[in-house]
């Protein structure tokens, strides 16, 4: 086992001694480090003796108990100062705090080095490092037993847990919410200590980091793979589990969680090709009902939800990649399908609103059918893409359909198809039996604010053919395309038109 402060102070050749907190000299030292920077405790991973110089130590006050505090929050076994450096006076607020706490404060005497005392630790933890060495290959042999299916994702945990001596949680930093829906929450103590911070990223702080909450300590540490998901141990025994079994740990769960996530793939692939067919109408009732069952969604009851994404980022495409894992991992039964630039996912009719919005991130639009049964599917996805177009015209995060302000002065989605109908069906239907790009051209010269030579630009054309394109458009429309109404009826039907169909 690692030598304790009481067996390292104890060594006749050391001549360390004891200025305080002399009720944690059963404390175990993983081992030793020097450093003089200021923030002494951000280079502590639990268990280590933090010797210094004295440069560390604030001259007042209030900055060296508050240095205690932090050194002891971060899982410091002791602090050793060298004597006759550069450390100001140790004030009697300092070593009460230390005795409170409490943390070990150690005189090194002059002119001792500071390597001896690192020496002493390390050939004291030579059996330890066997003993870590034993239990980082029993570690990786829970990952070779697990199966790759989710649904053992918590006998891993409690596994490791059980093997750590501690109690592990998963959960997704910016929620607190586990990160695999059969996964444990976190201790009430803990998720009311830390709900003020869900939604910050930096929650850790760094990679690996110890906390005392409530007179316990937990650490935090990132796992690798999945940049949101947060391990999150309590240890139930001293001394603490060793730093680096911990970090294994950390690489067994984030592999476990690839595999997890590889697997829900398969299934997203699936139900991505059932949707297409769906939605085109090309598969039967009784064959929809069968199929929608094996992803545990309703045949009766469901609502279809439409996503985008609003922002210019090169995440927003990830984004919405990630969110089928996203409902899942929240407990909801989906099928998705990505088309364009949105992601239509078929959800139970119950499904809260506040979690649709979690799980499509900060900036996404979503538009909502109303509950529907297998037989309206496609109405039902009309209906969403209307509820998008609204959110996305209104700027609201979420929108309903039939419910809520209207869009462009309509109230539903025949509305709209009747006015794109009504204003651009003539030019669809000439598309349809010539060849031409007249509803491309269309789009370029009103998102060019009516400009020939930037719409010829953008579309690598000749100015004269934009010229010959824009009046045939009026040909078939009957429509005078100088007129100012005229661009404002054609700027509504071809943003519903967008809208209905990406």
């Amino acid at each position: 086992m690692a030598i304790t402060v009481a067996e390292l102070v104890a060594e006749p050749q050391l001549g360390l001694t004891i200025l305080a907190g002399s009720a944690g000299m059963d404390n175990r030292i993983t081992w030793a480090h020097t450093s003089d920077l200021p923030r002494l405790w951000e280079w502590v991973t639990g268990g280590e003796l933090m010797m210094t110089n004295g440069l560390s130590i604030p001259a007042d006050a209030d900055g060296q108990v508050a240095l205690a505090e932090a050194l002891m929050d971060s899982g410091a076994s002791a602090l050793a100062v060298g004597e006759k450096m550069h450390a100001p006076e140790l004030l009697p607020e300092f070593l009460e705090a230390c005795d409170h706490l409490p943390l070990p404060l150690i005189n090194i005497p002059y002119p001792l080095p500071f390597i001896a005392i690192a020496r002493s630790v390390a050939e004291a933890s030579l059996l330890e490092e066997s003993r870590r060495l034993r239990q980082t290959a029993r570690v990786y042999d829970l990952l070779r037993t697990a199966g790759a299916s989710e649904d053992h994702w918590q006998s891993l945990v409690q596994r490791l847990a059980t093997e750590l001596d501690s109690e592990l949680f998963v959960v997704d930093r910016r929620c607190l919410h586990p990160w695999h829906p059969e996964g444990e929450p976190l201790p009430v103590f803990l998720a009311d200590e830390w709900a003020p911070l869900s939604g910050q990223v930096s929650l850790a702080g760094k990679n690996f980091q110890w906390h005392r909450v409530r007179g316990r300590h937990v650490l935090t540490m990132d796992i690798p793979t999945h940049a949101n998901a947060l391990l999150v141990v309590l240890p139930n025994s001293e001394p603490h589990p060793d730093a680096v079994v911990l970090l294994h740990a950390a690489t067994v769960l984030g592999l476990q969680l690839s595999r997890i996530v590889l697997s829900l793939e398969g299934r997203h692939r699936l139900a991505g090709e059932f949707l297409l067919q769906a939605f085109d109408g090309r598969l039967g009732t009784a064959d929809m009902e069968s199929r929608l069952a094996a992803f545990q969604v309703p045949a009766q009851g469901f609502v279809v939800a439409s996503i985008s994404a609003d922002g210019s980022t090169a995440d927003d495409g990830d984004r919405l990649a990630n969110v089928h894992i996203e409902l899942w991992r929240h407990g909801i039964s989906a099928a998705s399908l990505r088309r364009n630039s949105r992601l239509h996912v078929v959800v139970p009719a119950d499904t809260a609103e506040e979690v649709l919005v979690h799980c499509a991130g900060a900036g996404a639009r979503i538009g909502i059918s109303t509950p529907s049964s297998v037989a309206g599917l496609q109405r039902a996805l009309q209906e969403s893409l209307w509820a998008l177009g609204s959110a996305r015209a209104n700027k609201l995060a979420l929108a309903r359909y039939a419910q809520g302000p209207s869009w462009l002065g309509l109230t539903s989605f025949e509305e709209g198809t009747a006015l794109v109908r009504r204003l651009l069906g003539p030019v669809f239907d000439y598309e349809q039996s010539q060849e031409g790009d007249l509803i491309v051209t269309l789009r370029t010269y009103l998102d060019s604010q009516r400009s020939w030579q930037k719409t010829a630009a953008t579309l690598f054309t000749h100015r004269q053919t934009i010229i010959y394109r824009i009046r045939k458009i009026g040909e078939l429309t009957g429509l005078d395309m100088g007129e100012t109404s005229t661009v404002a009826q054609l700027w509504f039907a071809h943003q519903i038109h967008e809208a209905m169909h990406g």
